[in-house]
């Protein structure tokens, strides 16, 4: 009798000690959106044509980085990189899934999905009781076995293989998504998934859960609202920016040896349109927590995958002062918005300049549930909790990007590396380099590279050397052509 009184005890103490201890962790709510840029939201730009309150609310209780990067230039990598806590080029999953687009050479190698050997920041929640869900844009994988639903998500609401919204009426139901069924006639998207989403956590409230909202706004086809198209336009009317100088020249692209042009001028309406309607989505979810009194409970991460898009598609948002935009190794390219609020842990309204990246989420997410990290899985992240405590700082010598493409956007195919100050950029067609000190040219057009051989040298042998660690490709000679340079 005593031993089994004994055991029931022990068995009562685990129990309360594993449901105490689920209890206290937090839950995560995600928010990735599409081709957002660095300074279309208020908090990074006071002076921004659109209008996004929310997410400058949550800027405001939480921490900013302004210096948080996309691991690449474009959507899928990034959206690797999340998931996964890898650089990209681990695997070749180094430009948009589908995206093999020649040049004056042939691009590099791509792998096309994310495997199910790696273990997802989904699958790593789930193993200790999280509920999961994924909500909008996936693409990572080419057929259903790469999709959410078997990637650690008990729900997808909408992920599956494509880029962007093109199946149906687009942004309004019927979507034409073989993962969202459709709403009303004329059902606007982003507020589909802000409500499948708020639906999730509020089904979820008393248990742990990792709410993955990924927007396919603010993608093309560029389709806002209209009732908000048409205040944007009167915006503009009123600011007096009708008729103001709306593009320049970038630099000569090899195809035309003329300049890419570049939006130098926030006033397209319709992407403001898409702005703000994404933008009320997240105040949705945002509102569904303090509804719930899930707020103080919650860790809210917000970022985007890659630059905003400015020279091409419509090229709808300048990102200046930030240089290039979506598909560039320049800044305007990789540097996101990237918040991160921890209630009780971040100093509300707080910022942060260390240079930090997408890879970093998965072990910061770990870390800050008290799960154990998972080293040889998310290898290239670093947990930014020293710094969202401001107790410490984190331990990384350089930042890398590897974009052996050539891009929809008319860049260049190369490679990049951050450390300190300093930014090295690498061109893979001709190996010219250029070197640039962010602190003190954020436009990066003064190219220090000619005056400072010796810190170039340094940077570029680092630069060589990640590359054999992590296995890197670069372009190839079309049949009978110039062989390209190589490192």
């Amino acid at each position: 009798m005593r031993t089994l009184q004994t055991a029931i005890v022990t068995l009562t103490v685990a129990f309360l000690t594993v449901g105490h201890t689920q209890a206290d962790r937090p839950n995560f709510v995600f928010i990735l959106v599409d081709d957002l840029g660095y300074m279309d939201i208020g908090a990074n730009n006071p002076e921004t044509f659109y209008e996004t309150p929310n997410i400058d609310r949550l800027s405001s209780e939480g921490m900013r980085f302004t210096d948080g990067y996309a691991a690449n230039p474009v959507c899928s990598p990034t959206r690797y990189s999340i998931m996964t806590g890898k650089h990209p080029s681990r695997v070749d999953a180094t430009n948009f899934f589908s995206g093999r687009r020649p040049g004056k050479f042939l691009p590099a190698p791509l792998h096309d999905r994310m495997d199910l050997e790696e273990v997802t920041i989904a699958e790593a929640l789930k193993e200790h009781g999280y509920a999961t869900q994924f909500a909008g844009k996936w693409h990572l994988g080419p057929t259903e076995e790469f999709w959410p639903e078997n990637q650690g998500f008990d729900f997808n609401r909408g992920g599956h293989h494509r880029g962007g919204p093109y199946g149906g009426k687009k942004y309004f139901s019927p979507y034409g998504n073989p993962r969202l069924s459709d709403g009303p006639d004329g059902e606007h998207l982003p507020d589909r998934l802000a409500t499948d989403t708020a639906n999730f956590i509020e089904t979820n409230k008393d248990k742990p859960f990792f709410a993955y909202l990924a927007f396919y706004s603010v993608h093309t086809p560029l389709i806002g609202r209209p009732d908000l198209v048409e205040k944007y336009k009167s915006k503009a009317e009123r600011l007096g920016l009708v008729g103001k100088t709306e593009f320049a020249d970038e630099e000569q692209i090899w195809e035309t040896k003329k300049a890419r042009q570049v939006r130098i001028l926030q006033k397209h309406a319709v992407y403001a349109a898409m702005v703000e309607a994404m933008d009320l989505a997240v105040g949705k979810v945002l509102n569904k927590l303090k509804k719930l009194g899930l707020d103080d409970d919650t860790v809210v991460c917000f970022t985007s995958d890659n630059g905003g898009l400015s020279t091409s598609e419509g090229s709808p948002t300048s990102n200046l002062p930030l240089r290039g935009g979506k598909g560039w190794l320049y800044e305007g390219g990789i540097r996101e918005p990237f918040i991160i609020k921890w209630p009780g842990m971040t100093k509300s309204g707080s910022t942060c300049d260390a240079p930090v990246v997408s890879t970093d989420f998965y072990p910061t997410m770990l870390e800050m549930a008290d799960l154990p990290a998972k080293p040889k899985q998310h290898r290239d992240g670093v947990s930014l909790v020293p710094l969202l405590k401001e107790k410490g700082s984190i331990e990384r010598e350089a930042i890398y990007w590897h974009y052996p493409h050539y891009a929809n956007q008319g860049s260049f195919p190369g490679a990049a590396v951050r450390i300190g100050d300093y930014k090295l950029l690498e061109r893979f067609e001709d190996g010219q380099v250029h070197l640039y000190n962010l602190t003190e040219d954020i436009s990066e057009r003064n190219d220090l590279a000619a005056k400072m051989p010796d810190r170039v040298a340094q940077m570029q042998t680092k630069l060589h050397a990640w590359y054999k660690e992590v296995d890197a490709k670069f372009l190839k000679a079309k049949s009978g052509g110039p062989e390209p340079w190589r490192p």
